[in-house]
């Protein structure tokens, strides 16, 4: 769970940021609008203040407008707008539960709505093309404080760097993002015949 809800969050900002800087946005919006999905590799990284042990995980994540997919370690989750699903290898379980937009802070299409007021935001432009996105917030309920975000020149992350407010620091990096055409599968959860079904939403 704090693995998608980090990394979502992630990509939530970043689209979020781009679309303050009207020569990245358009692009990026356009594909999901068109039933783009963007897909990439991804290495997520925690790193604890206070003891400066560090968590790791890598897995695939693939983003549509209004529905997402995450693999990683054994598991695999899949947001289809109505449900949640997650299937546990480990344990050959599926649990099910509903899908609320509203209360998923953390929902793709609030990814084409902007990012919140209370960042202040501040770009710097590298020699190779590449910009760095800098979100600043002083506001106390903020789930981050300060976002640093990486994009490539077609506006694709690079990585993400995250400061919570207890100083914990939150790297998610990228490799082979890019979009592609949604597939008819592509969000939809198969798992064993055998597996134990764990259904919440009754």
């Amino acid at each position: 769970m704090v693995l998608r809800i980090c990394s979502l969050c992630s990509l939530w900002l970043l689209v979020g940021a781009i679309s303050a800087h009207a020569q990245l946005f358009p692009q990026v919006r356009a594909n999901f609008e068109q039933g783009r999905v963007f897909e990439a590799n991804f290495e997520h990284v925690y790193i604890d203040s206070y003891t400066k042990e560090s968590l790791s995980s890598t897995g695939k994540i693939w983003v549509s407008a209004d529905k997402y997919r995450l693999e990683s370690e054994g598991q695999l989750l899949i947001v289809d707008g109505e449900t949640s699903k997650v299937y546990d290898q480990a344990k050959n379980r599926v649990i099910i539960s509903d899908y609320s937009e509203d209360e998923d802070d953390f929902a793709p299409s609030r990814m084409l709505k902007g990012v919140d007021s209370t960042y202040v935001i501040d770009e710097e432009r590298q020699e190779n093309g590449h910009v760095k996105i800098i979100m600043e917030t002083e506001d106390d309920f903020a789930l981050y404080v300060k976002v640093e975000i990486l994009v490539d020149a077609n506006a694709h992350p690079i990585s993400i760097t995250a400061y919570d407010f207890s100083e914990n620091v939150i790297v998610t990096t990228f490799k082979n993002g890019k979009f592609i055409d949604k597939k008819e599968d592509l969000f939809v959860l198969r798992y064993p015949k055998d597996a134990e079904i764990v259904d919440t939403r009754y």
